[in-house]
């Protein structure tokens, strides 16, 4: 009677922060452009929102899951899906549903919304923390985005929270395309080329 032998077979993935980066860093710089008066309209933010917002941060986070990394699958699905939502959002307003969903929308609901996504974000921050510093200043920065996003929505002060939200928003733009590069070329060349900084070492060792 033979024994029976079994064979583990180990499956690599590349480390998809990158490309979750990048993603995030082009649909923020391309919307903020928006929110700044530096361009005008939506109808060209909506495709970088659904294909780099969403679909890049989406691809990125299934392949954290295979990683077993919660934080990072947690944390780029949520915002892909945020982007999904606001993309088709912005078409409700646009009136591509019909005009009766359009003159129906009540914008305090997004308020609700982005409260809830600025309670996640904090919560994320803490976990970022523990990552390293250049993902912690850009979890800082999409705090400051939906803490502008949900008092705008609301009405409270619309003008200074909306530029808080606009300039919030450039930035993560900008230090995500650092992270993005330091993601990419950092394990390319396999040392450190583009620094990002220790984790602070508060919550785990």
């Amino acid at each position: 009677m033979s024994n029976a032998s079994s064979t583990q077979v180990k499956i690599v993935t590349a480390d998809p922060s990158g490309i979750g980066l990048f993603g995030l860093a082009i649909v923020t710089l391309v919307a903020s452009s928006q929110k700044l008066g530096l361009t005008e309209g939506l109808s060209l933010v909506i495709p970088w929102a659904i294909f780099l917002g969403a679909f890049a941060q989406l691809f990125a986070s299934m392949l954290d899951a295979k990683h077993n990394n919660t934080f990072g699958m947690t944390a780029f699905g949520a915002y892909a899906f945020f982007w999904f939502a606001t993309a088709a959002s912005w078409l409700t307003n646009m009136g591509v549903f019909g005009e009766e969903l359009a003159g129906a929308a009540d914008g305090r609901q997004l308020g609700f919304a982005f409260a809830g996504y600025l309670i996640f974000s904090v919560l994320m921050t803490i976990g970022a923390m523990e990552t390293h510093k250049v993902l912690f200043f850009i979890f800082v920065l999409i705090d400051l985005l939906f803490l502008g996003l949900t008092l705008d929505a609301f009405g409270i002060a619309p003008h200074v929270f909306h530029t808080l939200a606009a300039y919030a928003e450039m930035g993560i733009g900008l230090l995500s395309l650092y992270g993005a590069g330091a993601a990419v070329l950092n394990t390319h060349f396999g040392r450190t080329f583009l620094p990002v900084g220790r984790a602070f070492g508060i919550f785990k060792k």
